[in-house]
């Protein structure tokens, strides 16, 4: 079977990062062509960043890089399942937490589940 992926009217495609071992979700985020490529190439996850407008090296501003242990495309080829190390302090949230899913849903309010963060994000962003 061919790699075909079917990126969306903006040229994204899904990406949903997956710690090794764990299985435990980090992140949900988007690629473009260009951001599957290279992590194909490098093994290194890159992402395209909506917010910039431009393809991000994850882990090029705090240091917390993602390394590509396996990738999974679904059946649609139109999500990918990334199994990636994040070696470093461990964090894949900007928030400076392992997870972006730090967060539980209670009725109509989110409540923090106080997993510690790793590392500072007004120091490590200089906000």
């Amino acid at each position: 079977c061919e790699l075909a992926p079917k990126f969306d009217a903006n040229g994204l495609i899904t990406a949903v990062a997956q710690e090794v071992g764990t299985n435990r979700v980090l992140m949900v985020a988007h690629m473009n062509k260009q951001a599957l490529e290279l992590t194909i190439e490098t093994g290194i996850v890159h992402y395209y960043s909506r917010s910039r407008g431009r393809i991000a090296k994850k882990g090029e501003t705090s240091g917390e890089i993602q390394k590509v242990i396996e990738m999974r495309m679904d059946c649609d080829q139109d999500a990918i399942l990334i199994q990636v190390e994040q070696p470093g302090r461990g964090a894949a949230c900007h928030t400076g937490r392992r997870s972006c899913f730090y967060r539980v849903i209670h009725g109509e309010s989110l409540v923090d589940d106080k997993e510690p963060r790793l590392f500072d994000p007004q120091e490590v962003y200089k906000l």
